[in-house]
């Protein structure tokens, strides 16, 4: 695994220059094909800083909860990133990539305009990534104040969306990002072992979720990270929190756990048992394991979303039992990116955009693949997932435990 250990004197983890000059390539293609003169990035960080994600993927510049970085790379040249206190944050053994880091004074529509302004683009078509929908955010990610600076300083120059070129561009992951997905993954499976070891009868629910996440950041993650969360009798849906009630036995433990490697979020979906598992829940998993091994086989190259998902729902129409708990079950297809923060595609039970459905699977696309499983009355389902890359052969988990619930206690 390459750029994983930390060498002697290296302060952060990083990505090699040849990945920053493959990602710098691609973009400057991608320009070429759209006839841009520059790419602005807003800075936001909003979703976990998920919307940092462009900025970041670019200049290897961010990091933190409060780190707003805004970036721009015109067609010919590198990127530059503007940051708050540039100096003593971004130029002193956080990152290797982008030499042309500015001090916005949190001013980033400003510095972003002062630095168009020496690229000449008065009249040019000025591309800007949140200016239309993304993968989560049908309002876009630009903040109304940095739009008009721009607008304003530019009345004559073209101001077009370029949210998919981006996109676009993070969709395959290299070797270098799959093998950090791979060390973010490890972390997650690290502190699955922790809670399982941790949610006892009387502990509080909020204790179990801390100790998760002190074993995220003491392996490695940065924070924020994603962390969604519920516990409780044949829970079904998670939270924003944990809750501070004591856990019973027989409680369900369901959460989205994720780590930050180099901002390279993978994910986990883990159901935990305390003590003793749900009788119905033990017939579930066996039917979701089913269907998810068959499902991998089909995530390959040139298969779209949309076909993936009435495939889901059909594998589970055969494959359900005509007795028990999971007779007549029903199956959602639910995945989305994986990568520096708001990757695509994304498809879930309740967020199926037929753009989304059309886009088709490429060899490299890295994902949280978790299929839901339904009871034939919805009153109990069962998802477990994992982190998965696109082959040739299908998904490829990057994730080593078993596919199975857990019992914890």
């Amino acid at each position: 695994m390459t750029h994983v250990t930390l060498a002697d004197g290296q302060l952060y983890p990083m990505f090699s220059l040849a990945e920053r000059d493959r990602r710098w390539a691609l973009v400057h293609k991608l320009m070429r094909e759209k006839n841009l003169d520059v790419i602005v990035c807003p800075n936001n960080t909003g979703h976990s800083t998920d919307f940092q994600a462009n900025v970041r993927w670019l200049t290897h510049v961010g990091g933190g909860g409060d780190a707003d970085i805004a970036a721009l790379i015109p067609a010919d040249g590198e990127p530059t990133a503007l940051a708050n206190r540039a100096d003593s944050n971004w130029l002193s053994g956080a990152q290797n990539w982008t030499k042309d880091v500015r001090n916005s004074r949190r001013n980033m529509g400003k510095a972003t305009v002062d630095r168009l302004k020496e690229l000449n683009v008065e009249r040019g078509r000025i591309g800007i990534t949140g200016y239309g929908a993304g993968t989560r955010t049908p309002m876009g990610t630009i903040l109304l104040g940095f739009y008009q600076l721009i607008r304003d300083a530019f009345p004559n120059a073209e101001l077009v969306d370029a949210t998919g070129v981006l996109e676009e561009a993070r969709y395959s992951k290299s070797q270098e990002e799959i093998d950090v997905l791979t060390k973010s993954q490890e972390i997650i499976e690290k502190a699955i072992d922790v809670e399982c070891a941790t949610a006892k009868p009387g502990v509080r629910d909020w204790d179990v979720w801390a100790a998760v996440m002190s074993t995220l950041v003491q392996n490695g993650s940065e924070l924020p990270v994603h962390c969604n969360w519920g516990s409780g009798k044949n829970i079904r849906h998670t939270l924003t929190r944990p809750t501070f009630r004591p856990l019973e036995r027989g409680d369900l433990i369901i959460n989205e756990i994720e780590a930050s490697w180099i901002g390279y979020r993978a994910q986990g979906m883990q159901p935990v048992f305390v003590e003793v598992a749900d009788p119905v829940h033990k017939e579930l998993i066996k039917l979701q394991r089913d269907v998810y091994n068959a499902l991998l086989e089909r995530l390959k190259p040139g298969v779209t979303v949309g076909e993936l998902a009435q495939l889901t729902e059909e594998f589970c129409h055969k494959m359900a039992p005509n007795h028990g708990p999971a007779a007549g079950a029903s199956a959602l297809l639910n995945m989305h990116g994986r990568g520096q923060g708001d990757d695509g595609p994304l498809i879930t039970p309740s967020q199926r955009r037929p753009e989304q459905l059309a886009v088709q699977l490429k060899e490299g696309m890295a994902f949280i693949f978790k299929p839901y499983i339904k009871t034939a009355d919805k009153s109990s389902e069962c998802c477990w997932g994992d982190t998965i890359v696109i082959t040739p052969k299908g998904g490829r988990r990057l994730g080593k435990r078993p596919h199975d619930l857990r019992i914890a206690g």
